[in-house]
């Protein structure tokens, strides 16, 4: 490796709660990251059912949380050790890792008493892997006055590089935006649910993880009257910066939508398919009308069904024909770019570049992000 590239690794666990991701990339002086190699490991289904269950307050959290934390540690130094493996690497050759851990709270809104909390024991982590990590990348910004999210725009602004109006969205668990204006200031904010009340509606009723390309949506017929209440939650009114997660979308809040009304349970879940589409192409037309080319990256752009939902949609909502991609286009496999991002920030943490757009978080400025636990 020559002195303008170093090796770092991406460690990156959404709110779908569904497993890791491992990405080994390749940086530049400038920044510039490419994915050289990746592996994904489903989370067993204790610790699937740990983090879900703190995802809600319950009795002894403190202790329940701290065990969460260390198995979470375990599982991402086993996912570095098979990526090593696999790419035929030792630590020592590895500048750092970036460890998102597992967001269990997320509360922007309390002033000097806001706060995120991300799951993880960084220093086992460290003691399981002999690399650094570095972890905690949300705190410093929210300290700021920011949001301490969405923080993959910063990256998007990177690598995304086009001579047209474009707009990234990301659709994990929760769904965010990154516009990139062709000669304007970089802005981004989460629009809403991505796959997250789809997984959980699927998983109720069926015992499914996730709703394999939409088939199950496709079964089903839109609700426009369920469509039109759940668009009308107070989220999607606000104004930017702002941040979300499973704190505003869960199943409690999909069965209050619900309340007494007879759907059948196919419907539901194609009107939870639309609200996705329909939220952030909504929120695309208010925020960048004048956008070109939509890149989508995420697990969402595994789904057929919402691939597609999203180019017919789209003609209802924007005059001129919106292109709409994935991130492969671009050379990044969509389930990568998350990854990718943590593995970037950690460079910026090493490299001492503030990592947070302002004007995205709304923080009071650029701030160097998260928090270094050496070997």
């Amino acid at each position: 490796m020559n002195k303008h590239h170093s090796l770092y690794i991406g460690l990156m666990s959404g709110t779908s709660l569904d497993g890791i991701d491992a990405v080994l990339a390749k940086i530049g002086s400038n920044g510039e990251a490419s994915a050289l190699d990746a592996i994904s490991t489903p989370f067993s289904p204790e610790l699937r059912k740990t983090l879900s269950e703190l995802q809600s307050p319950g009795p002894n959290e403190l202790h329940r949380e701290k065990q969460a934390g260390n198995a979470l540690a375990l599982a991402y130094a086993e996912a570095v050790s098979q990526l090593l493996r696999k790419a035929n690497l030792q630590p020592s050759e590895i500048t750092a890792i970036g460890a998102h851990g597992q967001t269990i709270r997320h509360q922007p809104h309390l002033g000097d008493m806001a706060y995120t909390h991300q799951t993880l024991n960084p220093a086992l982590l460290v003691e399981k892997t002999g690399i650094d990590v570095i972890a905690d990348f949300r705190s410093r910004d929210l300290a700021a006055g920011g949001h301490g999210a969405p923080l993959v725009p910063a990256f998007h602004a990177q690598q995304f590089v086009e001579d047209k109006h474009l707009a990234i969205l990301n659709i994990g668990g929760i769904a965010n935006l990154t516009l990139l204006p062709r000669n304007g200031e970089v802005t981004g904010f989460d629009c809403g649910p991505g796959n997250m009340l789809m997984d959980a509606w699927i998983h109720e009723h069926q015992g499914n993880a996730f709703d394999e390309n939409g088939n199950w949506a496709l079964q089903g017929k839109v609700n426009e009257a369920l469509l039109k209440k759940m668009l009308s939650d107070s989220f999607f009114a606000k104004a930017p910066p702002k941040s979300t997660g499973r704190d505003d979308f869960h199943l409690a809040w999909l069965h209050e939508k619900i309340g007494a009304d007879n759907y059948l349970s196919e419907d539901v879940q194609a009107t939870l398919l639309q609200l996705t589409a329909h939220s952030a192409l909504k929120a695309l037309v208010r925020h960048a009308p004048q956008t070109q080319k939509l890149i989508i990256c995420g697990g969402g752009a595994r789904n057929n069904a919402l691939m597609n939902l999203f180019k017919l949609q789209s003609q209802q909502f924007f005059k001129k024909p919106l292109e709409i991609t994935t991130s492969e286009s671009a050379g990044i496999d969509p389930q990568l770019v998350e990854g990718l991002a943590f593995a970037w920030l950690a460079w910026a943490h090493k490299e001492k570049r503030p990592a947070n757009l302002p004007a995205v978080t709304g923080a009071k400025g650029p701030r160097i992000l998260g928090a270094c636990y050496p070997a």
